[in-house]
């Protein structure tokens, strides 16, 4: 059984007499009590869902990986933590948490001067930002970007929270949340909130809630709002989850059957080095196989799988991406943990958190230029599919999708969003506000995700992420392997 997706279990786990655990032990039953004290309104227990998620066997075998470039602030500090398997970049403080095989990447915090954005505002920083975990479980979580939360610009914290696996934290401040499998939170700041699995969230600011699992809700203060609700049928057909019960479900065969592709990118201490184009960055922790072709200035990220699939110039595939037998045809965007398969995209597709789009190998999925595919979005054509689907340029699509029919029901032109001014309601997707403002701002962020990866890069001027990243090395931090602190890592501080 892969270690990197438990798989359903029955029963809970047995608990053993405090006086009996070891530190590691004792450290994941104290983040699981806080974090349940968080959300006693919601007369949610956290431990079922924890313990059958990573046992503590899986956090002994894995060592922690700290980026260090010419281009990003260097200080990690951790203290009585465990780290299994875990990415960290940028300024890193972790205490009294368990963070296994997940992604920390600091390259977006912001530098001391530098000017934020947020709300409206341009507010220099006043100093290095950095993020700061505490009391914390994240299992296979991604966090990036920078804090979007004004009372907090300096520091990105995650406190006592738990975020199971293929979370995205994405530029989102939480305190006392619990965030299901493949769930967003996206440029927000949560306070004691539940978020449903394969749930998305960009609403600013969030407390004391309780999110459905497969709502995708993004809300811009009174002015505009998005929304649609997932079947429980079809979360519970993607990614069934419970207490207890571990992962079931479409997303966690597709994931493991390919899980052990990974482990020798993990395992190996000095890999055969990958030739790459001018300006593309193909990470140390990314997998490419043969057959796969990838563009200048092309970035695939940590965690990324690429197969048998070209990435044209300018294209990225962000952590936990999978391009499998596709075509990107330049600067198109896949954001965290999108995944695509037997599928062609246009220029300047974009493709959201977590999204799902499986073509077929002889009616494959055909993506128009400039289209945007909403977070979460599930594009899985029906396997008697006999001819493409093509979604045509300058569409924005949502929801389910199985074949035409349905597309038409999840899916309208741009141009026509954009001279909606109120309410506007289609099948179940309801939005409410200015089409045109929503239109320019995923546009324009997307404009900015190729600025920020390197998209733009013409050998001198507009360096990004790819350029930056080329010349990376790794400390390799190791837990303790035997003893009363098995499984903890040694308190680490590394400075220039």
């Amino acid at each position: 059984m892969s270690p990197r997706l438990q798989r359903a279990g029955t029963g809970a786990a047995p608990q053993k007499k405090e006086g009996k655990m070891k530190p590691l032990e004792k450290l994941t039953d104290q983040i699981v009590r806080r974090v349940s004290i968080n959300l006693r309104e919601f007369d949610f227990d956290v431990r079922p869902y924890v313990h059958r998620t990573v046992p503590i066997s899986h956090l002994l075998k894995f060592c922690a990986f700290y980026g260090i470039t010419p281009h990003h602030p260097v200080h990690f500090r951790s203290r009585h933590s465990n780290l299994a398997g875990s990415y960290f970049l940028g300024k890193c403080a972790i205490d009294d948490s368990v963070i296994y095989k997940s992604d920390i990447r600091g390259d977006e915090l912001k530098l001391r001067g530098e000017v934020i954005h947020c709300q409206g505002e341009d507010i220099p920083a006043e100093h290095d930002q950095s993020f700061v975990i505490r009391d914390s479980f994240l299992v296979k979580t991604l966090v990036h970007s920078y804090p979007h939360d004004p009372e907090r610009l300096n520091r990105f914290p995650i406190t006592s929270s738990v975020s199971l696996p293929y979370a995205n934290i994405h530029g989102s401040p939480l305190r006392g949340c619990f965030l299901g499998p493949f769930s967003t939170v996206d440029i927000s700041a949560l306070h004691d909130c539940i978020v449903g699995a394969f749930s998305y969230v960009q609403v600013g600011e969030l407390s004391h809630a309780r999110i459905d699992p497969g709502l995708v809700w993004i809300r811009s203060g009174q002015e505009t709002e998005f929304r649609f609700q997932f079947t429980k049928a079809i979360v519970n057909k993607y990614i069934f989850f419970g207490p207890n019960k571990g992962f079931r479900g479409i997303f966690a065969d597709f994931l493991e059957a390919r899980e052990t592709e990974f482990q020798r990118v993990f395992e190996t201490v000095h890999l055969e080095p990958v030739s790459v184009p001018s300006g593309a960055s193909l990470n140390r922790y990314a997998l490419l196989k043969p057959k796969s072709k990838i563009g200048e200035n092309v970035l695939v990220a940590q965690g990324a799988y690429v197969e048998n699939s070209t990435m044209g110039k300018g294209a990225n595939a962000q952590e936990n991406c999978y391009v499998i037998d596709s075509h990107l045809d330049g600067r198109n965007v896949l954001a965290h943990g999108a995944k695509l398969i037997h599928a062609r995209l246009g220029e300047k597709v974009f493709a959201g958190f977590n999204a799902f789009l499986r073509g077929r190998a002889d009616a494959p999925l055909i993506v128009g230029e400039g289209s945007i595919i909403m977070p979460h979005t599930i594009i899985d054509l029906e396997p008697e599919s006999d001819a493409p689907l093509e979604i045509p340029p300058g569409h924005l699509v949502w929801g389910y999708v199985t074949d035409k029919e349905t597309l038409r029901q999840h899916s309208i032109a741009l141009d026509a969003l954009s001279e909606v001014d109120g309410e506007f309601t289609l099948g179940e997707m309801r939005f409410r506000g200015s089409g045109s403002g929503f239109v320019r701002g995923f546009q324009h962020r997307i404009e900015s995700i190729l600025r920020d990866n390197g998209a733009y890069f013409d050998g001198e001027k507009n360096r990004g992420h790819a350029q930056k990243e080329q010349h990376i090395s790794f400390n390799i931090i190791h837990p303790h392997l035997r003893g009363q602190r098995e499984g903890l890592f040694p308190a680490t501080d590394i400075r220039p």
